[in-house]
C-alpha cells in the first residue's frame, strides 16, 4: 500500500510539473499576443493556427543553441543557480491544496515564504558567479526590491492568516463561502498585488532586468538552456502568485471553470500592467514598500486583530 502511494505520489508530481511548464509556455505566448495588441501590432502568427505552437518552437531553439560560459567566472555556482532557482519555483506548488493523489501542506503559507526567500539567493549567487560588473549590479538591486517587498508580502498576509486562523490553504475555501476576502480588505488586496509584481520582478518594478538601462540585470551572461531556466522560473512564479490571489481573495480553491478563468485573468493584469506602466524609480520603489505598505499592512493588521478579540468575546 505504501509502495502504491508513494507511486501514485510520483506520477501525481510528474503530472503537476507537465501542467506548469504547459501553462508556463502558453503564458509566454498570452503576453507576446496581448503586448502585441496594446502596441497595435500582430503578435507571433505564423507557427500554427493564429502562432500557437510558438512557445513550442522558443523552447527548441533555447535549449539546442550552444551554451557559452565566461572565462572568469565561477563556473559551479554559474551553472547551477538557474537550475536551483527552477527547481525552487516547481516547489512552491507543492502547496496547492488538491483534492486528490497530492500532499496535503498544514503550514503550506509558511512552505511558501520559505522558498520565497530562498529564491533571492539564486538571484545573487546568477550575478556574483557571473563575474560581470553588470549583472552584480542587477543582482544587487533585485535583491534589495526583493527583501523589502517579502516584509509587505508577508504583513499583509498575517491579515488573512488571522482571518482564518490557519497555515492550510485549504482553509482559504471554507472561510469564503458568503463572502470573499477583497470586499473586506480591498487596500490590502491592491497592496498585495503590486507586492507580487515587485517580487516576480515584472513591470514597473522591474530593476533586477531593466533592459533599457541594465543590459539585461544579472541574467546578461547566460545564453540557451541557463538563460531559459531563468525565464520558466520567472513565469512559473508569475502563475503561482496569480493562483495565490485567487485562493487567498477571489473565493479559495474549486475545481469550477470560473475558478481556472479568475488564475487566467489575474495573469493577464501582470500583462497589462506591463504594457501600460512605465517602469518606477528605485527610490521611490523603497518608499512604497517602506511608508506605504507598511504601514497599511500594519495598521490592518491591528484592525482584524481587534475584530477577531471582539468576536471570540
Amino acid at each position: 500500500m505504501m509502495i502504491m502511494d508513494m507511486i501514485l505520489m510520483g506520477l501525481g508530481l510528474l503530472i503537476l510539473i507537465l501542467g506548469v511548464m504547459i501553462g508556463v509556455a502558453f503564458l509566454t505566448l498570452l503576453e507576446r499576443k496581448v503586448l502585441g495588441y496594446i502596441q497595435i501590432r500582430k503578435g507571433p502568427n505564423k507557427l500554427g493556427v493564429l502562432g500557437i505552437l510558438q512557445p513550442f518552437s522558443d523552447a527548441i531553439k533555447l535549449f539546442t543553441k550552444e551554451q557559452t560560459y565566461p572565462i572568469n567566472s565561477n563556473y559551479i555556482s554559474y551553472y547551477f543557480s538557474p537550475i536551483l532557482s527552477f527547481i525552487l519555483s516547481l516547489m512552491i506548488w507543492l502547496i496547492i491544496p488538491y483534492y486528490f493523489n497530492m500532499i496535503s501542506f498544514n503550514l503550506g503559507i509558511l512552505f511558501f515564504l520559505c522558498c520565497t526567500s530562498m529564491g533571492v539567493y539564486m538571484v545573487m549567487v546568477a550575478g556574483w558567479s557571473s563575474n560581470s560588473n553588470y549583472s552584480l549590479l542587477g543582482s544587487l538591486r533585485s535583491v534589495a526590491q526583493t527583501i523589502s517587498y517579502e516584509v509587505s508580502l508577508s504583513l499583509i498576509l498575517m491579515s488573512s492568516i488571522l482571518m482564518i486562523m490557519d497555515f492550510n490553504l485549504m482553509m482559504f475555501m471554507n472561510y469564503q463561502n458568503l463572502i470573499w476576502f477583497i470586499v473586506m480588505m480591498f487596500p490590502l488586496a491592491i497592496c498585495w498585488f503590486s507586492s507580487m509584481l515587485a517580487e516576480t520582478n515584472r513591470t514597473p518594478f522591474d530593476f533586477a532586468e531593466g533592459e533599457s538601462e541594465l543590459v539585461s540585470g544579472f541574467n546578461v551572461e547566460y545564453s540557451s538552456g541557463g538563460f531559459a531556466l531563468i525565464f520558466l522560473a520567472e513565469y512559473s512564479s508569475i502563475l503561482f502568485m496569480s493562483l495565490l490571489f485567487v485562493l487567498i481573495y477571489l473565493g479559495g480553491y474549486n475545481l469550477s471553470l470560473f475558478f481556472y478563468l479568475s488564475v487566467v485573468f489575474i495573469s493577464f493584469v501582470f500583462i497589462w500592467v506591463r504594457g501600460t506602466l512605465p517602469r518606477y524609480r528605485y527610490d521611490k520603489l523603497m518608499y512604497l514598500a517602506w511608508k506605504i505598505y507598511l504601514p497599511i499592512s500594519l495598521n490592518f493588521l491591528l484592525f482584524i486583530l481587534g475584530l477577531k478579540i471582539m468576536l471570540y468575546k
